[in-house]
């Protein structure tokens, strides 16, 4: 069976995903929340961001412990019963500049729950510390450690930049020619080209009620360093697309970065890959994570969990 029967669409094509009245009523009230959180949030930067993103609940009947090993830091989110040889690599989100493993537990947590599938979380160096090529290093770093541990069914996973990062090591792992290749790649609200050519990015129709275009030219320039913003190591939407496993792309119509979604599975799919990009209708950016708050993210994690079975059971 096609990974992708199951969705019921043709995986080369972008499907919107309609919303109801109740829950336009939810995302605005969400928003209100999100005013209000930013509005009177105080101190250090990755403080505030990793306190936003840890608001996700951790679902029941998982396992978590720290890895610190090898060149590899972060977490390990385990159902109560899995399948020794398959796992995620999770790579979290933040502009390259915030975000923590320990902060995605529990969003990496309702994704465990749904597969029971699990997730490496990992750490990687952050801007304006380090710059490129130090991320992706972090992500195949990681991705061997797996291996090591006799994994041999792995998927990769990432939202915002950690989406872009997750592009960009896919790309990677489909260039060489040992070791097990990548079952398959979600990757929500990916932010795939640092050169800005998507139209959301200035599109005065879209209004995006976390990030601006003004906050992710300052990331990109802070993680960029001597790299070009075109260079696929920077923007997985300049790179090679053979070799990429079946993706599903998630996004929202509320944000900034929905035409990087939509461009990099318009390409993706001309080059052959098998590739579902899911738009749904009045959503914020990574609204997967709200699962506490919104119908439209349990849905999608669901969704994301069926496509990820099925790469696992294939």
């Amino acid at each position: 069976m096609s990974l992708f029967e199951d969705l019921n669409t043709d995986p080369a094509e972008t499907e919107v995903i309609r919303i109801t009245a109740d829950e336009r009523a939810r995302e605005a009230a969400l928003r209100e929340r999100f005013a209000s959180f930013w509005k009177s949030a105080s101190g250090e930067p990755r403080v505030i961001y990793d306190a936003f993103i840890a608001a996700t609940p951790l679902a029941t009947e998982v396992t978590l412990d720290a890895v610190e090993e090898d060149g590899v830091r972060g977490w390990w989110v385990r159902p109560t019963h899995a399948h020794p040889a398959q796992a995620i690599l999770y790579i979290h989100g933040g502009g390259y500049g915030l975000g923590s493993a320990r902060a995605y537990r529990g969003f990496v947590s309702q994704i465990v729950s749904r597969t029971q599938v699990p997730a490496l979380a990992i750490d990687y160096p952050l801007a304006p510390e380090a710059s490129l090529p130090a991320a992706p290093v972090a992500a195949l770093t990681a991705w061997r450690w797996l291996v090591n541990q006799r994994c041999n069914q792995i998927a990769v996973v990432g939202d915002s930049a950690g989406g872009g990062l997750t592009l960009v090591t896919l790309a990677e792992l489909g260039r060489r020619t040992v070791g097990p290749a990548p079952i398959a790649g979600v990757v929500f609200s990916p932010w795939a080209d640092l050169a800005f050519t998507g139209a959301s990015m200035t599109d005065s129709a879209v209004t995006d009620p976390l990030i601006t275009h003004d906050y992710l030219q300052d990331c990109a320039r802070k993680y960029l360093g001597n790299v070009g913003p075109t260079d696929p190591l920077a923007s997985p939407l300049f790179g090679e697309f053979r070799g990429l496993p079946p993706l599903l792309i998630q996004v929202g119509t509320d944000e900034r970065l929905l035409d990087d979604a939509r461009q990099f599975a318009k390409r993706a799919a001309q080059a052959g890959v098998r590739v579902r990009c899911e738009v749904w209708e009045g959503m914020h950016h990574v609204f997967q994570l709200d699962v506490a708050h919104l119908e439209s993210s349990r849905a999608a994690l669901d969704r994301t969990a069926r496509f990820l079975r099925g790469a696992f059971n294939a």
